[in-house]
């Protein structure tokens, strides 16, 4: 069973309002933002990776669907499988700990269980956010709104790539990889200025594609426009097949928004360091997602992203 196939069969059961039809990657209940995420041994992350990362990872991957609704962290529920490995749970728990104390996520409860001699880990978290304002949901895109990208895209996908060639590669790409960074107060900041927003966790392209599909309309990315470190154009290259390899990798937790022409967000007072780019534009007609090379259109490449599917055994997986 694919992942969409899942997803249809539970909207006869999840039929609240606040599961806004499961359309998005949150539930909005009574003014909080609700989003619940679970990473597995060799889907979304290595058996070599260490067991703080993997910790971290597991708190940030939620905390950045809340950073896609501009909700602010209120508290977590924490679903532990323990390994029989004392050392690596317990490096474990000090990387879900270091997340929680830097962006003050509390953790309330949650519940664990022992797995069988083993089997992979598996883990889950909850993560509950106070909502804003204004909570652009994936659905709210406008005809015309523009597309902004913020944070760099490929990085993390990367940082794979050397890992699986060497399990001992280090450097910034390994670091986004393993330590991925919610970005929480960008979100905050665009949150009641854009139509629609939503983190980007399976690869641009799937996730641009999935906010048209929830607005009902068509969006069109200029591969040329997405932003790229400059550690992935010094070990990739910045050239088309380096771009479409940036915009389907996934695992990225940067952010995607749907913000009205007329409200440019490069004169908004953001945090040092920001980086954003326009990168397209939601439109009325046309194919679901058009792609182009500045004014020359760039066919779709045969994945879009990463979409669960059973059996599957590929590493970066849905985190949405």
């Amino acid at each position: 069973m694919r992942e969409a196939q899942a997803i249809q069969r539970l909207r006869r059961i999840a039929t609240s309002p606040a599961a806004l039809g499961l359309k998005d990657d949150t539930a909005v209940l009574d003014g909080l933002v609700l989003t619940h995420d679970s990473i597995a041994e060799g889907v979304h992350f290595l058996s070599t990776d260490t067991a703080a990362s993997v910790g971290w990872k597991l708190v940030a991957v939620n905390l950045s669907d809340l950073a896609g609704k501009g909700a602010t962290p209120a508290g977590a529920l924490l679903s532990l499988a323990l390994s029989g490995d004392d050392a690596w749970d317990m490096s474990f728990l000090d990387g879900v700990e270091a997340a929680c104390e830097s962006y003050g996520l509390p953790l309330l409860g949650g519940d664990t269980i022992a797995l069988p001699t083993g089997a992979p880990r598996v883990f889950g978290l909850t993560a509950i956010g106070r909502a804003g304002e204004r909570v652009p949901l994936r659905s709210g895109g406008k005809a015309g709104d523009v597309l902004w990208a913020i944070g760099t895209l490929g990085d993390s996908a990367a940082g794979l790539e050397l890992l699986r060639l060497d399990p001992a590669s280090t450097g910034p790409l390994v670091d986004v990889y393993r330590r991925p960074v919610p970005l929480i107060a960008l979100g905050q900041a665009l949150a009641p200025l854009a139509n629609a927003m939503m983190d980007v966790s399976d690869g641009l392209l799937l996730d641009a594609m999935r906010m048209a599909e929830a607005s009902g309309l068509s969006a069109e990315i200029d591969i040329d426009a997405i932003p790229l470190s400059r550690a992935f154009i010094a070990e990739r290259s910045g050239d088309l097949a380096a771009r479409l390899f940036a915009a389907t990798g996934g695992d990225d937790y940067a952010l995607l928004a749907a913000i009205p022409a007329d409200i440019d967000p490069l004169r908004l007072s953001l945090p040092s360091g920001t980086t954003i780019a326009r990168i397209g534009c939601l439109v009325a007609e046309g194919p679901r997602l058009a792609l182009s090379s500045g004014e020359t259109p760039v066919p779709l490449p045969e994945h879009l992203g990463h979409e669960h599917r059973s059996n599957s055994s590929a590493p970066m997986a849905d985190r949405s």
